[in-house]
């Protein structure tokens, strides 16, 4: 007789060894579990081969031939990932719906006599606790925001908070974007929109509710996902405090911060191509003369003249957030950002206006 199977709706049990996603990797890499373990029992090539047979030619070739397939692939995750597990070993396994591709891994997890737990409801169930957090998830937090034109390193001070005890969101390392037509990630691509949801909400979860949370004033979209709509309320309605930081350190910040674009011309060409339309031809023109001798704390103060700080002035207006306080820091040095922190964190005053 087998280890023993058991069906559960939570994925926190403390005995869980490892979690296992045994759907297929576009399915895993759209949304997962965090922690989970991608142990795909189909891959994505062989779901559209099954697929393909079970219309064209009959289901009892379909699952013929998805036995033999999901046996193999199964036989292969047990001499690579799961070679070294002890005899004690206990995973979580889910896939879709809690169907057959989980059952069929769990059943020989069980005759090796790894005692396992099935997720009722597979991702589904999952995604479905995702959707309900995502509209009570923020409530009881009192939110307080960061602000400041581009340039102005309120992501390196949100760290600086969080160093200090500090609580914090940090929504573009969780949308992997920097929120600016210039900050997607050159090396790795957003997530998608639920699974920036999913990092959101696990990120939530480690908070205090209360104590308050700080976060990077932002437009209602980083990159190409979406603030969900209960956070954004929250934040559009929170006390925030503006940096003013002198354009001379912006600039060299810049240049630090986006190095990357400043090593690659063609790139950064094609990123200043997708911007001329919202600007005069003679703006255009003087960024591609700067761009072109390779000039660069001329170009990024022009874009920062030019483009940034204007969208930034037209995004604070219609947002019209309450109490905003100016709050002057000399430089972006991490000295300057670590003193601006303690007094945010210390003096509240901001809090109540100014």
């Amino acid at each position: 007789m087998g280890a023993p199977i058991t069906k559960t709706d939570s994925w926190h049990h403390s005995d869980i060894d490892m979690i296992i996603d045994v759907r297929s990797p576009s399915e895993y890499l759209d949304d997962h579990i965090p922690g989970a373990v991608n142990l795909p029992v189909l891959s994505d090539t062989e779901r559209a081969e099954i697929g393909t047979l079970y219309k064209q030619v009959s289901p009892y070739e379909a699952r013929k031939k998805g036995a033999a397939l999901v046996s193999q692939n199964i036989a292969n995750h047990l001499q690579t990932t799961l070679q070294d597990k002890p005899p004690h070993f206990k995973p979580l396994i889910h896939c879709w719906r809690g169907g057959q591709r989980s059952q069929s891994f769990a059943l020989i997890c069980a005759e090796i006599g790894w005692p396992s737990y099935l997720l009722d409801g597979g991702y589904k169930a999952y995604r479905s606790t995702i959707i309900n957090a995502l509209t009570t998830k923020f409530e009881p937090f009192e939110i307080r925001l960061i602000g400041g034109p581009t340039g102005s390193a309120k992501t390196k001070l949100l760290h600086q908070i969080d160093h200090l005890g500090g609580q914090i969101l940090d929504l573009e390392a969780l949308a992997n974007h920097r929120g600016s037509l210039l900050g997607a990630d050159p090396y790795d691509e957003q997530p998608s929109q639920r699974l920036f949801e999913t990092r959101l909400i696990d990120a939530t979860s480690c908070l205090d509710p209360n104590l308050p949370v700080y976060i990077e004033a932002e437009s209602a979209k980083i990159g190409k996902v979406q603030i969900p709509q209960m956070l954004w309320q929250k934040m559009c309605s929170a006390p925030a405090v503006r940096l003013s930081i002198p354009i001379e350190s912006r600039i060299a910040f810049l240049l630090e911060d986006y190095k990357h674009l400043f090593s690659q011309p063609d790139t950064f060409l094609k990123l200043i191509n997708g911007m001329q339309n919202r600007h005069s031809r003679d703006i255009t023109k003087g960024w591609y003369e700067a761009l072109q001798a390779k000039d660069w704390p001329q170009l990024a103060g022009l874009l920062l003249e030019q483009h940034y700080d204007p969208s930034y002035h037209r995004s604070a207006s219609r947002h019209n957030r309450p109490y905003i306080w100016n709050y002057a820091v000399p430089d972006c040095r991490e000295y300057s950002l670590l003193e601006a922190a303690k007094a945010l964190l210390i003096d509240t005053s901001w809090m109540v206006g100014n």
